[in-house]
């Protein structure tokens, strides 16, 4: 089935390997509240005379490099690098969370000392988010560890939860990392976040260059700032054509998930150019960026535009500068979708890369529909699922669960109207279409959690999910199987019982 799927559309589809291609996108010149360039720092007082020498011989005055290397340089203090060196970055932001966080503490303590003070306390944020709204004690003691380190080091962002009978009475408490971040005005152009956490690629959407790191390394930038990276290659995805109106980023970053497999950008950055992402707003750019660890990408990035400035007016007053690939960039490989003639997908069982066309899976009989998590839980993507429902006017036919990645999120909900709607909001389509009512913002089930974890999959069940992974075992039993889908997807496949092309409700 997948390989019939893979034909199918393999025509839409090109990729060029030669190395040495040239970006198409032209560069803003503007510079958005920048900071001091090291390029203005005096080199020499005197330069002494030289021979002129003919253009043929001394090549380009400048160094042509991507937007990953452009923002190492400037975070390493270098004029120019290289794919695959080694080097020393300032990081701007690191961000850590209930999973990891202690870890990373201990780690910090062990080789900086039991009373030493993290490097900048304005910089790091410390975010309760994946096992939350449980019994487990374990997992409550996490979260007991971060508020007392965040007391100590009196960290500015700390995003706390004391009252889990309720998470609205708790008006610091935000939800899943990697959405917070971005609705926070941690996420900017130019800048270096590092996080414990494989998904913090998602803040690529921003322009900046975002990946998870581990506890190691995470308690070492917690006492220095610092962090040493490999320089990675790029691949470039440029994505043209009008998005159509039953494709969401989900179904787009499937397709090139399929296309070069989980392995195919291993320590990689992978940059989205094109009329269509130009089209995406922050977070479709999210969605995007979220996944491209699924296919082993060391980072994703998205070149900043007005639809990036715009989604942070209001966010943050810190001071950033957007970078671009030059003209005459070098990238490893130049892939190539007209977006106009895809169709819906889904990532079958048991890898993100076993892509299938959603209408081949009609027979697929499933147990349940999971709406939520990082890359599939924000207010576009609820606002997509309402639509869906709409359209149809039906019950759901599976338990369908619901979990807004954040306390924003949550209220989007209850509070936005859904255009087309008639005032109705998405709570409100959600309960006529016989939905669960939306949980608490947090992970959930997506990676599975202790037992009492709101909608894991305790038994072996066929799951639709809006999720990022669907390894066994990924959200609670190992012989759960998991297809991985578009909000649009996920919500036909809850209205028909089965997995289902969202056509069949959009028209």
């Amino acid at each position: 089935m997948a390989s019939s799927a893979i034909s199918h559309h393999s025509a839409f589809f090109s990729a060029n390997k030669e190395v040495g291609l040239k970006s198409s996108f032209n560069p803003s010149s503007n510079i958005y509240k920048c900071r001091k360039s090291v390029l203005c720092k005096t080199l020499a007082v005197m330069v002494p005379a030289q021979l002129s020498r003919a253009p043929s011989t001394t090549g380009s005055v400048k160094h042509a490099m991507t937007m990953t290397e452009k923002i190492l340089a400037k975070a390493s203090d270098r004029a120019k690098l290289e794919p695959g060196e080694n080097i020393w970055v300032n990081v701007d932001v690191l961000m850590t969370h209930d999973v990891c966080g202690p870890g990373t503490f201990g780690i910090f303590k062990r080789e900086f000392g039991e009373n030493a003070k993290v490097w900048d306390r304005e910089r790091v944020v410390i975010i309760p988010e994946h096992y939350i709204f449980t019994k487990d004690e374990r997992a409550n003691r996490n979260v007991d560890i971060l508020r007392e380190f965040c007391i100590e080091q009196n960290i500015k962002y700390f995003y706390d939860i004391k009252d889990l009978s309720n998470f609205r009475v708790n008006p610091d408490y935000k939800g899943v990392c990697h959405i917070a971040l971005a609705q926070e005005g941690h996420c900017r152009p130019g800048e270096v976040l590092l996080g414990t956490d494989s998904h913090t690629c998602n803040a690529g959407a921003f322009g900046q260059f975002a990946t998870g790191i581990g506890n190691t390394d995470a308690g070492f930038v917690l006492g220095t700032g610092k962090a040493l990276l490999k320089v990675p290659p790029t691949l470039r995805f440029e994505l043209d054509g009008e998005m159509p109106p039953y494709l969401l980023a989900k179904d787009l970053i499937l397709h090139i998930i399929g296309e070069i497999t989980v392995s195919g950008a291993t320590y990689k950055s992978m940059e989205f150019v094109g009329s269509t992402v130009d089209s995406l707003n922050m977070e479709e750019r999210m969605t995007l960026c979220n996944m491209v660890i699924e296919a082993g990408g060391k980072n994703g990035v998205v070149p900043p535009d007005e639809t990036t400035f715009k989604y942070l007016e209001d966010k943050t007053t810190v001071k950033y500068e957007p970078l671009y690939s030059d003209a005459n960039a070098r990238f490893v490989a130049d892939y190539k979708f007209d977006v106009s003639k895809l169709e819906p997908v889904v990532a079958k069982p048991h890898s993100p890369d076993n892509r299938a066309l959603a209408r081949e899976c009609k027979d697929v009989k499933i147990d349940r529909v999971y709406i939520g998590s990082c890359t599939g839980g924000k207010t576009e993507d609820f606002m997509a699922a309402a639509r869906v429902f709409l359209a149809s006017g039906k019950k759901v036919k599976v338990p369908t669960f619901l979990v807004p990645a954040t306390q924003k999120v949550w209220i989007d909900i209850y509070s936005l109207p859904v255009p087309g709607s008639g005032g109705k909001t998405c709570s409100q389509i959600f309960e006529e279409a016989g939905c669960d009512t939306p949980a608490s913002p947090n992970c959930g089930a997506c990676l599975g959690g202790p037992r009492d974890t709101y909608a894991r999959m305790n038994e072996p069940m066929v799951c639709v999910s809006t999720t990022n992974r669907n390894f066994p075992g990924r959200m609670g039993h190992k012989e759960g199987q998991i297809y991985l889908a578009s909000p649009y997807t996920a919500a036909a496949s809850a209205l028909a019982g089965f997995v289902t092309d969202p056509r069949e409700f959009l028209g």
